[in-house]
């Protein structure tokens, strides 16, 4: 006699609750590697031991998902003497900027070309 295949005892364990699951996991896993570019993982974990009584065998199982991690937020800042933290580069001059009077909201024009 040959081995059953192994989804055949999947789809018992939590009536059936445990292969959806796991399958339901798979799809996520997909979808968030295929966003990201990076490996996850999808554990299944399967217990076995053996009834009090008549030969009969106890299965569970465990579905863990460990999708690619999120890119960390980043910003740019400057130190200052002081040891704080500003946008600004304080070694660089500001410019003082004015917006022109009567100036046109337009976009310009296009250049002509030869």
């Amino acid at each position: 006699m040959s081995a059953r295949p192994i989804t055949d005892t999947f789809r018992h364990i939590g009536g059936g609750v445990f292969i959806d699951l796991a399958s339901d996991k798979m799809a996520e896993l997909v979808n968030a590697v295929d966003a990201s570019g990076k490996a996850g993982t999808l554990t299944l974990v399967i217990a076995v031991k053996k009834a009090t009584r008549g030969g009969a065998m106890h299965i569970a199982g465990k579905v863990t998902l460990k999708k690619p991690a999120d890119e960390p937020m980043e910003a740019m800042l400057f130190a200052t003497p002081e040891g704080n933290l500003i946008a600004d580069d304080p070694r660089q001059q500001k410019l003082d900027l004015k917006r022109v009077e009567g100036a046109s909201d337009a976009p310009p024009s296009a250049l002509k070309t030869a």
